[in-house]
């Protein structure tokens, strides 16, 4: 059987922290180790017989308008989701969103990491037959639950006392990600170390720069901001915690939640209607600020509550698991070859409503 060539086409990873950077990687390996068979991979060269688009920049954008065949967008992010994370001019911000959007209406094919985007790219005139849901997951062998040793060296590496109950949260350092209300949470809770995971990866174009960066270079006394981690340690910083905190106010897929749970971390979330579909009910979850207080006391407290969202973690990092995703990808493409999409859905594509 000839294997079906896979052109990749994505920028170079030159802004650390971000998720997109890290699905692409984990997307692309999982070709590589458990698709062999099926697929070969060409990274931003090569001619292939189906190209899959990650990023959106003006290569990737020209390649997908130029191709010849099959075009595979994935797409991480609409223009909603950047509000809250970058500041830019209105006029500006205009042009990148009509840009996104006519780069993703320029592929045969969209995979959304979140099907609660489907309807929002109908909106832009993006047919629902076109678009295909596929989650994004981590690798359970860079993403581990440490030994105890080892727990108490990374404690130890990080100063952080090997007693101490901590809180982790993990994402770039913007408004969107709920970094005030980690803080605030923190200073009602002084009895707990929190921990922050992340930078200003967009600098100071990054929505509330001014205001955040104030709080980091002047954090309460229970909060560490770590800065920018690199991926290949990020695993070290899910063992030296207690819980994973996420209050963001928009996600997509974060794959913060995946890893944390491929380390067996309890989690808990702000009650976003974009988990109830990707994550089952499986977390913690509450709404506001004394919400979190309560659930965080609960999960140091009692053994019964940490116990069951443990569970919970576990059951999410099963069901995302890398078998089961590169069976999915494998159908896909097979899929999208043989309806040869460039040509049925020219037929298909909608005005885009007012």
């Amino acid at each position: 059987m000839n294997k079906l060539k896979i052109k990749t086409s994505y920028v170079g990873l030159k802004i650390q922290g971000q998720g997109v950077g890290a699905a692409t990687i984990e997307q692309i390996n999982l070709l590589k180790d458990r698709c062999s068979e099926e697929f070969s991979v060409l990274e931003n060269k090569g001619r292939g017989d189906i190209l899959h688009v990650h990023t959106i920049d003006p290569r990737s954008s020209l390649r997908a308008r130029c191709s010849r065949v099959p075009v595979v967008m994935h797409v991480h992010f609409i223009p909603e989701t950047l509000e809250g994370s970058i500041k830019l001019p209105k006029l500006f911000a205009k042009i990148y969103n009509w840009y996104v959007i006519r780069t993703y209406r320029s592929a045969t094919n969209i995979v959304v990491v979140n099907p609660i985007f489907i309807k929002d790219l109908d909106r832009y005139g993006i047919v629902k037959e076109r678009v295909t849901y596929i989650p994004n997951f981590v690798n359970e062998e860079t993403f581990f639950e440490a030994s105890a040793e080892a727990k108490a060296a990374i404690r130890e590496k990080y100063k952080i006392a090997k007693d101490a109950f901590v809180v982790l949260g993990v994402g770039q350092v913007q408004t969107r990600k709920g970094v005030l209300d980690f803080v605030e949470v923190a200073k009602k809770c002084p009895d707990m170390q929190f921990v922050w995971a992340g930078g200003f990866s967009f600098g100071k174009i990054t929505d509330g720069y001014e205001e955040l960066k104030k709080i980091i270079d002047h954090p309460p006394a229970n909060v560490k901001f770590l800065g920018i981690i690199n991926r290949t340690e990020m695993n070290d910083i899910y063992n030296l915690t207690d819980v994973f905190f996420m209050p963001s106010y928009n996600e997509l897929f974060p794959m913060a939640i995946l890893e944390s749970c491929s380390a067996n971390i309890p989690m808990l979330l702000r009650d976003l209607e974009l988990y109830e579909d990707i994550l089952f009910h499986k977390y913690l979850q509450a709404h506001d600020n004394a919400g979190f207080v309560a659930l965080l006391r609960k999960l140091k407290d009692d053994e019964a509550t940490k116990k069951q969202s443990k569970d919970y973690s576990a059951f999410i990092k099963n069901h995302y698991s890398r078998d089961n995703i590169a069976k999915i990808w494998i159908e896909y493409y097979q899929k999208v070859k043989t309806d040869n999409l460039c040509k049925i859905y020219k037929i298909k594509r909608k005005k885009i409503k007012k």
